[in-house]
């Protein structure tokens, strides 16, 4: 029995084999028919693919011909910079990056990758304005930038490398965050998770959980992706009127037993909801320290889903980011914006999804 294909699966399959000339500029694609029957799903499934792609200028259906391809390989390949100093400490970026590349082989455009994804936060602080500055002398069309962090001039270094390639007429597309906190916006295209869907999401999980005290713990001069997330969290808690204000809010090293005291726990009564998976992993070992036991006097999770967080003593629940296709998303707004720098710049905050393990559940 052949597998049953999604409308996200085949439209990426039709596109593809537009991209890399399967269906050449000027031939007409199969029937919406013969697709449907070819992956064993509805017409009104392959009309939806073909809409989006028309939508999407690659195609175009007359009636009486049948549908036409109508996307014309550049022969002048774009040349793009990636700039992901975070590929060098967290997983996400690392498949951010790798799926940009295979895009670039897909789409027909070359990726520059000048490193900069050292695990130390002060060293990629070092070599990312010289990164920047390699991309400008090499005149690249585009540059994929995901902001720094982690360090107390990350946002000084993240808006001054985004005024020296505007002033070198070269776009950006920002990657997981933007370089202002909320509510300012800069007038850079963005994509990222849906940061504030997901801290409401998790902090809905842990309050039926029966968690009715839940905090929040992060580390200093953390990402602009992370107070969204603790918008999130907030917004549940006064939807479930319970308390949270700031004394249930922590900013500092998880390592540190005497600040990680300071956390008011009440047994079988709370959740922790940490900033990434990280930090999470600490935290417990500091829990665990400090005499508190995981899934009997309190819950905690985190976000990333790192391969590490399913082997860890209490198996961590995690919120999972969809790391391809904010790469893929990014690509195409790049594309976009490369062939008119003057289009409305435009924020796709992308859905994630819960993975639910043992650090979430009381027993």
């Amino acid at each position: 029995m052949k597998t049953k294909l999604s409308f996200k699966s085949i439209y990426s399959i039709v596109k593809k084999d537009i991209l890399n000339s399967t269906y050449p500029t000027g031939s007409l694609l199969p029937t919406e028919l013969t697709l449907a029957e070819q992956y064993s799903v509805s017409r009104p499934t392959i009309a939806k693919v073909y809409n989006q792609l028309q939508t999407e200028g690659y195609i175009t259906k007359k009636k009486g011909l049948g549908t036409i391809v109508n996307y014309k390989q550049t022969s002048n390949s774009f040349t793009f910079g990636l700039l992901l100093p975070g590929a060098g400490e967290s997983e996400i970026f690392s498949i951010i990056n790798d799926q940009l590349l295979q895009q670039s082989e897909i789409c027909n455009f070359k990726c520059l990758w000048e490193g900069a994804t050292a695990s130390n936060a002060d060293i990629r602080r070092e070599l990312i304005d010289g990164c920047c500055d390699d991309y400008i002398s090499k005149k690249v069309d585009g540059i994929f930038f995901s902001p720094l962090e982690r360090v107390a001039d990350a946002n000084e270094i993240n808006i001054r490398i985004c005024e020296k390639t505007k002033e070198a007429g070269i776009p950006i597309i920002l990657i997981d965050r933007d370089i202002f906190k909320f509510p300012q916006r800069s007038n850079l295209d963005i994509v990222c998770l849906d940061n504030f869907s997901a801290g409401c999401v998790m902090a809905q999980h842990l309050i039926e959980q029966g968690c009715t005290h839940i905090h929040f713990f992060h580390r200093p001069d953390s990402a602009y992706s992370v107070d969204m997330r603790l918008i999130g969290i907030k917004e549940v808690m006064q939807q479930n009127k319970l308390p949270f204000n700031d004394q249930n809010i922590h900013c500092g090293n998880p390592e540190d037993l005497d600040f990680v005291k300071q956390i008011q726990v009440i047994p079988g009564k709370t959740g922790i909801i940490c900033a990434n998976d990280s930090t999470a992993a600490v935290l417990m070992s500091s829990l665990t320290e400090a005499g508190w036991k995981i899934s009997s006097d309190l819950l905690i999770c985190g976000y990333d889903n790192m391969k590490y967080s399913m082997h860890l003593k209490h198996s961590l629940t995690s919120f999972k980011q969809p790391c391809e296709e904010i790469a893929n998303v990014s690509v195409e707004l790049m594309l976009r914006r490369v062939k008119n720098k003057t289009v409305f710049p435009v924020t796709v905050n992308l859905a994630g999804e819960i993975i639910i393990r043992d650090s979430s559940k009381f027993i």
